[in-house]
């Protein structure tokens, strides 16, 4: 199976073609340019450059989310567009579970965590086992105090990765327990997203283009600004 991974949900852009086993080309960015500016260009130019004919592609994979909701929109639109216009399924990866997916076979504890602003984080807890990666929690948008709480009543080491590490490094060392992933697989990569893909489409969860869902946790910032200003207009502030 051929599989083009799209991840646009954090500040990584990243597009990969995947098939069976083998990657064929993966192309990530993590730089100043927006992702309606490089997720396009990085998908012909990996077509391009491999000479794949889209028509070939036999399914397509986005990270659905959490994450950023211009970020989520861009993917979603982008997937569904090649989806609906190829006539190909889509697989509908959550983020969390696609970066976790980056750190193999370890008998630590995985924990991604993404910056969600005013000190949250997005972020879940898996393990490995028999060969496959488990997810022990929801995904959740919390505090980074819930997250480290939860990760210390593990009492392991807990390997921490994602782009909500930098912002929280300095909180998360005061335990030695915690571990960080390195960089070629502590954020975001469309390589994760095709391969945990995959599998979810020989589990059936493949779907029409126009079914495709994201997932937010949490409502946008906008949204929130408008319900706080209906409740002030409600009480007559």
């Amino acid at each position: 199976m051929k599989i083009l991974g799209i991840d646009t949900t954090g500040q990584t852009a990243s597009a990969a073609l995947v098939e069976g086993d083998k990657l064929i080309a993966e192309f990530t960015m993590n730089y100043k340019l927006t992702h309606s500016q490089t997720i396009l260009p990085m998908i012909a130019d990996i077509l391009e450059r491999t000479e794949t004919d889209k028509a070939s592609i036999d399914c397509i994979a986005c990270a659905c989310g959490p994450g950023s909701f211009t970020g989520l929109r861009i993917g979603a639109a982008t997937a569904k567009g090649f989806a609906l216009a190829l006539d190909k399924p889509i697989v509908a990866v959550p983020t969390l579970d696609a970066l976790a997916y980056n750190v193999f076979e370890t008998n630590k504890f995985i924990c991604p965590i993404m910056d969600a602003r005013r000190n949250q984080v997005y972020a879940a807890f898996y393990m490995w086992e028999n060969d496959k990666l488990i997810r022990l929690t929801d995904h959740m948008a919390e505090s980074i105090e819930r997250v480290i709480e939860i990760a210390e009543m593990l009492e392991q080491e807990v390997i921490f990765l994602g782009d909500g590490v930098p912002v929280h490094r300095e909180r998360l060392e005061q335990n030695p327990a915690f571990l960080f992933a390195p960089a070629h697989c502590n954020m975001q990569r469309a390589s994760a997203v095709a391969t945990l893909g995959a599998i979810m489409a020989e589990e059936g969860l493949a779907k029409p283009g126009n079914a495709f869902e994201l997932i937010y946790l949490r409502k946008s910032q906008a949204e929130r600004e408008r319900e706080a200003r209906l409740a002030k207009e409600e009480a007559g502030e």
